[in-house]
């Protein structure tokens, strides 16, 4: 076996290696939902050490608050699948990091834990660069109505936090 993850995930986290590298750029990556999923398949590709500076996994809102400073009244106000708390992930993995861009996952995969508001398959990201204006961070909640099944969102929102990782 050359690798554990689908092709398709470890050819995007090549080129994301491939391209931040070519920018001279590093990242870390705060994952809820992915639990790590989108770190390892960075550290499926050779030399990804030049560019991965480091990955929080913070499933726990605990682990939010301790590892990346996310406040608990935002927590208790937004819930953890908010896009105030990925954007407090965002702002605390550069905090807690060397690295230029940061992009965090939180998230219902499920198949328990969804509402009305916020069903399984709810997904938010976000994204901020190093210099940039805090205010100015990319954040999104995204819903995969396609997906199935836990591993299916999971796979889903790796991409798409990859994709977010490209230059």
């Amino acid at each position: 076996m050359d690798t554990l993850l689908p092709s398709e995930i470890v050819e995007l986290a090549r080129k994301v290696i491939a391209e931040n590298a070519q920018a001279g750029r590093t990242v870390a990556v705060a994952e809820s939902c992915t639990g790590g999923l989108v770190a390892a398949a960075l550290t499926e590709v050779a030399g990804s050490s030049a560019v991965l500076d480091r990955g929080f996994v913070t499933y726990s809102n605990a682990a939010k608050h301790e590892l990346l400073g996310v406040s608990e009244d935002v927590i208790d106000t937004f819930g953890a699948v908010s896009v105030a708390v990925a954007w407090s992930m965002a702002q605390g993995a550069l905090r807690h990091s060397n690295a230029d861009v940061a992009v965090a996952i939180t998230g219902v995969a499920g198949p328990d834990g969804g509402s009305d508001n916020k069903p399984v398959g709810t997904v938010v990201f976000a994204r901020a660069e190093r210099g940039e204006d805090p205010q100015a961070v990319n954040a999104e909640m995204k819903f995969f109505e396609t997906a199935k099944t836990r591993g299916e969102v999971r796979r889903q929102a790796t991409i798409c936090a990859l994709e977010l990782l490209l230059p």
